[in-house]
């Protein structure tokens, strides 16, 4: 594959903020991802709206890391000053919807890929995934793009996720669990101190739910956190409540899976009925130890925690780096803009982890 320079890199990016990609509408920003790969000489492939390739010199017996980003967005946020589908260049900064999110990265990782199209020499082998649903976390994104690679029994053994993170490496992130809690009691007249209150029974469950503390903790990602955010009971006031509901945000770690940690909350609770919304968003976590990080230490990196999601969570059992160009705090608000310069210093960081990781003899 042709080498790619920083200066394609942004005349690609300006070219896909100003084609509409929002989750599950992105047929547009693979077209021209598929077209961009296959004129400069990559064997592309498209599954959904799904892009990978793979570099030449692929060998089943060395380990695989997959390089991926996404180029689908969010809905534009309200308040922007400019056209979110601008995708023009201005003071040194690529405007619009997704320049930040995730397209600085994606397209800094391109430019890494066609350095190393060739890993014959290299210890490792390399992937190319650009993929869709990532805000979404669909069932047409990573999830099946995995799903196809292990069909293939293609093995993935490492991940760089290109996510912005102003090229820190962030080693861990942690999932999300929605419960839904209901307690339930009976009806009766206030004055008359009639019935079960169900409020009362929430409030004692959420209490104890307050002082939880699981036995174990994860050695990355610190302890699991609990908070109730929502409460609803009760429809006049002289009458006791028979149900109350209330909401528990737990963001969880590689300590337990996500089906765990339901089931110990609800073994903490006495009277409520505890439901998850979803168990789909795990925790990730790679030991510092891991050559990937120590090679994006090496390149100049520190490490970090994530407080954001990514298709990370989806990766179970693989060693994935979340590492990208651009700040976390302008992704999915107005005006978002990733500057030239961040994708400039992104795709020489992503080129010395690649130098730093090729170095070490075992990658596990």
């Amino acid at each position: 594959m042709q080498c790619v320079s920083a200066v394609e890199c942004v005349e690609l990016l300006c070219r896909l903020v100003a084609t509409e990609s929002q989750s599950g509408s992105e047929q547009g920003t693979a077209d021209i991802l598929y077209t961009f790969l296959a004129e400069r000489g990559a064997e592309v492939n498209r599954l959904h709206n799904n892009v990978w390739t793979v570099a030449s010199g692929f060998d089943s017996a060395k380990p695989t890391l997959m390089l991926n980003s996404h180029h689908d967005t969010v809905k534009p946020a309200g308040g922007y000053t400019f056209d979110p589908y601008l995708g023009q260049v201005v003071d040194g900064k690529v405007l619009g919807l997704g320049s930040n999110d995730a397209g600085g990265s994606l397209v800094a990782l391109i430019a890494l890929f066609s350095r190393y199209s060739d890993t014959t020499a290299l210890p490792f082998n390399i992937i190319l995934a650009l993929t869709a649903e990532e805000e979404t976390m669909g069932e047409r994104g990573m999830r099946a793009m995995l799903a196809y690679f292990a069909e293939q029994q293609i093995q993935i053994d490492m991940v760089i996720v290109g996510e912005p993170t102003a090229m820190q490496a962030a080693v861990g992130e942690r999932g999300l669990v929605v419960l839904d809690g209901v307690a339930t009691g009976k009806s009766g007249h206030a004055a008359r101190n009639e019935g079960e209150n169900a409020l009362y029974k929430a409030v004692e469950d959420i209490a104890l739910l307050r002082d939880y503390r699981f036995p174990k903790r994860s050695g990355v990602l610190g302890d699991i956190k609990i908070s109730v955010t929502q409460i609803t009971a009760g429809r006049q006031h002289n009458i006791v409540p028979d149900s109350c509901t209330f909401v528990v945000d737990v963001r969880t770690t590689d300590a337990y899976t996500n089906e765990q940690t339901v089931e110990l909350l609800q073994g903490v609770v006495k009277h409520s009925t505890l439901t998850p919304r979803s168990t789909r968003v795990r925790a990730s976590a790679i030991s510092e130890s891991h050559p990937l990080v120590r090679a994006a230490v090496a390149a100049g990196c520190e490490c970090f925690i994530s407080p954001t999601t990514s298709d990370r969570a989806l990766m179970w059992g693989m060693a994935a780096l979340k590492i990208g160009v651009g700040e976390s705090s302008r992704s999915h608000t107005a005006d978002e803009f990733v500057k030239i310069s961040e994708i400039e210093q992104g795709i020489e960081t992503y080129c010395s982890i690649i130098d730093q990781l090729a170095k070490y003899e075992t990658l596990e």
